[in-house]
């Protein structure tokens, strides 16, 4: 069986589908363009501005794996704040350069990419 891929504006790329426990799929969709450093705040908001939203932890993964020719080599922030009592006002981020993900206070400047998902 083959699922059905949404459509596409252009520049966009497909990143993948997410299965949820119920077996519902939400497709992930990266949209054109970064936007240069900025807090996580701020890159929440310019997501959102944009009409998408930053992406997960594992959506990241996705995009280091098979689209990092598409990004800087440097760090880009996650839609996820790290929910460590200890690690209040930090969010998840990914490396670039080599693949890492790692905590970042908020207050700190990283770049970020914005995708856009849904469900069909």
């Amino acid at each position: 069986m083959q699922i059905q891929l949404p459509p596409l504006a252009e520049g966009e790329i497909y990143l993948g589908g997410f299965v949820d426990k119920n077996g519902d799929v939400t497709h992930t969709i990266l949209l054109p363009g970064d936007n240069d450093d900025a807090t996580w705040q701020e890159q929440m908001e310019w997501a959102k501005s944009i009409g998408g939203d930053l992406p997960t932890r594992a959506e990241l993964v996705i995009e280091y794996e098979q689209h990092r020719e598409l990004f800087q080599k440097d760090g880009y922030w996650s839609n996820t704040p790290d929910d460590d009592p200890d690690y209040a006002g930090w969010a998840w981020c990914q490396g670039f350069s080599g693949g890492d993900q790692y905590g970042g206070e908020q207050n700190r400047r990283f770049r970020a990419r914005a995708v856009r998902r849904l469900s069909i």
